[in-house]
């Protein structure tokens, strides 16, 4: 299964430059740090910014920090619509119910697709019903970080996108094409006033699915919390020459700094085949046709 992991998340990887949860109903959050697996593709947390071990870290650090970064928590977002993220190698077409299929609740369903995959190499998706982020006050604690040796060779967890409904598939480059919807088993009741980042509420929802090949994953949350991580944003610290020459300009107006100082992790692995493998390029490609191989 490790390589079908890692191909998932590395098409998921090209696709929006952020990373994806193999399992989502395991939490990643935010101010989490760690290292990737080159295997598998998942991120081996080592700690937290926001934990006491490493608060007692900053104090010892330098006391004139002043950095508490109780006082800083996450900034959780508003709930934004569906999001749907497809890979190369998917395609999302209208929705068309099979002759025969009678669900209840499909004609009705607000999220349902077909998606149509090519023949002879993976695609994916991911669907996250009503996510929302989570990421650290802006221009607050990212800057600060920075300077902490803890923190040098490690990758660090900036923002997740939470939701209460998720389905991920991986393709089986048999050029299949599924149907996908969420449907609504109940009525769902709109509260009055905005949800709060603790917030809950009954769906009443479920996911449909007429796949039968590739890799299917889903989950929902009957008590609608935002139980499922599928998504979210790692950062390593930039080199110290890219801190340097930043512009006195963006220096003294603080513009992207945060940006310039924290940039996206490359991928640990050599580029991958369809299967999730490392490819193995031989290594006399580079001298070209006239390369001779003279050895007996």
């Amino acid at each position: 299964m490790s390589p079908l992991q890692r191909k998932y998340v590395d098409l998921i990887r090209d696709a929006t430059s952020k990373w994806a949860n193999w399992d989502p109903p395991i939490p990643v959050k935010v101010g989490s740090f760690g290292t990737l697996d080159r295997v598998t593709g998942e991120l081996e947390v080592h700690g937290n910014v926001y934990d006491a071990d490493f608060q007692e870290t900053l104090d010892k650090i330098d006391l004139t920090l002043k950095l508490k970064l109780q006082q800083h928590p996450p900034v959780v977002g508003p709930v934004e619509e569906d999001f749907i993220i497809l890979t190369s190698g998917a395609q999302k077409r209208g929705f068309s119910a099979a002759p025969g299929v009678d669900i209840m609740g499909l004609a009705t369903a607000s999220l349902k697709a077909d998606f149509q995959f090519s023949q002879g190499k993976r695609g994916a998706f991911l669907v996250m019903h009503s996510p929302r982020m989570e990421y650290f006050p802006p221009s607050a604690v990212l800057s600060q970080l920075y300077n902490i040796p803890a923190l040098a060779d490690m990758y660090l967890v900036t923002s997740v996108f939470t939701c209460p409904a998720f389905s991920l598939y991986l393709s089986d480059k048999s050029g299949e094409q599924i149907s996908l919807a969420l449907l609504a088993s109940a009525p769902i009741v709109t509260p009055a006033t905005p949800l709060g980042p603790n917030a809950s509420f009954s769906t009443g929802i479920d996911w449909w699915t007429n796949a039968s090949r590739g890799i299917l994953r889903k989950g929902v949350s009957k008590e609608g919390e935002y139980a499922f991580t599928p998504l979210y944003v790692l950062k390593k610290r930039a080199g110290w020459t890219r801190k340097i020459f930043r512009s006195r300009d963006q220096i003294e107006r603080g513009r992207n700094s945060e940006d310039e100082l924290w940039v996206d992790v490359d991928a640990p692995w050599d580029p991958l085949d369809e299967d999730g493998e490392e490819d193995q390029i031989d290594v006399y490609w580079q001298y070209g046709s006239g390369y001779q191989d003279t050895s007996d």
